[in-house]
């Protein structure tokens, strides 16, 4: 496995980078309008809809295998049913539409056609060949997708490709861990001081599945009471956490430090500005608050 360890740039810092980038086409008002437009039902059709394009007509016990933290109530909800709203190349075109005009007004038309953006493009053009695909059916099926030839677009797709292949092996890693998807959650609320009402909700998780995933965890030791981690289980919610790092990290080890670190600060401005205007995003379910690091990486003070 390739090792993180004396990289020019951590590979969860470049998920910081990355990940906000690549968030709008879900937390944005032009995303939404645009999947509203296509004929989707709320919010979550066109969610799930937008994500699960890339696979094809997915059914829907596919999409919940690879949804692993949400409950199958909420994604067997909306698929296969977004597939009679609109084809997934319809939903394909409609996310890059609303990742246009999201990008657009956060950043501004002159950065967004700026030389920064299309160096950063030409960068993520590189490393795409190296992201991890196998066994990561979420990343290989964004892989397999042809680059916008604008580079915000391009840039973006990359950004998703990335986040995607990340994703997956973030998946790998958790089941090596033991964690069912309530259990993860269960978790990871406790690690980030998350409220177990805020995860339900985001994963529509039932209160009585989130209490027994709960005593499972006390069981094994791995809660010393509801919300609360013991030492041990600490340790294995770091290890899923490095073994999803460890696992992204070929595609930074192929392109070199010195392009990886030019990649890092071309995207972080970008990725502070959005943190800081997308106010649909404040609040969200993977606990992502970069702005400093992102600051730091983008030579500005908060």
């Amino acid at each position: 496995m390739p090792t993180t360890r004396g990289a020019a740039v951590e590979p969860r810092t470049l998920w910081e980078c990355f990940e906000p980038y690549h968030a709008v086409t879900y937390f944005t008002p032009e995303a939404i309008a645009e999947t509203d437009a296509l004929g989707c039902k709320g919010r979550w059709m066109g969610y799930f809809g937008t994500r699960a394009a890339p696979l094809g007509a997915a059914p829907g016990w596919l999409a919940t295998s690879l949804f692993y933290t949400f409950h199958p109530s909420r994604v067997l909800r909306q698929l296969p049913a977004a597939w009679s709203v609109a084809e997934p190349a319809e939903f394909l075109a409609a996310r890059l539409r609303g990742v246009d005009g999201a990008l657009r007004r956060l950043l501004g038309d002159e950065v967004v056609e700026g030389p920064d953006v299309a160096e950063a493009a030409e960068l993520a053009r590189a490393v795409v060949e190296w992201i991890p695909t196998a066994g990561r059916p979420l990343g290989a099926a964004n892989a397999a997708l042809t680059l916008p030839e604008q580079p915000h677009l391009a840039l973006w797709q990359v950004a998703t490709t990335l986040r995607e292949s990340r994703g997956d092996g973030h998946v790998a890693a958790l089941v090596t861990a033991g964690l069912d998807p309530v259990e993860a959650l269960v978790a990871f609320a406790a690690d980030r001081g998350l409220t177990a009402g805020y995860l339900q909700a985001a994963r529509n998780v039932p209160e009585g599945e989130w209490a027994a995933a709960e005593n499972r965890l006390l069981e094994r030791d791995l809660l010393a009471a509801p919300g609360v981690l013991t030492e041990f289980g600490a340790e294995l919610r770091q290890s899923v956490e490095d073994l999803t790092d460890e696992a992204a990290a070929a595609p930074w080890l192929e392109l070199g430090d010195q392009a990886t670190t030019r990649f890092a600060t071309l995207l972080a401005p970008l990725a502070l500005r959005i943190t800081l205007t997308n106010d649909v995003m404040r609040p969200n379910p993977m606990a992502l608050a970069p702005e400093r690091r992102l600051a730091a990486l983008a030579g500005v003070e908060l």
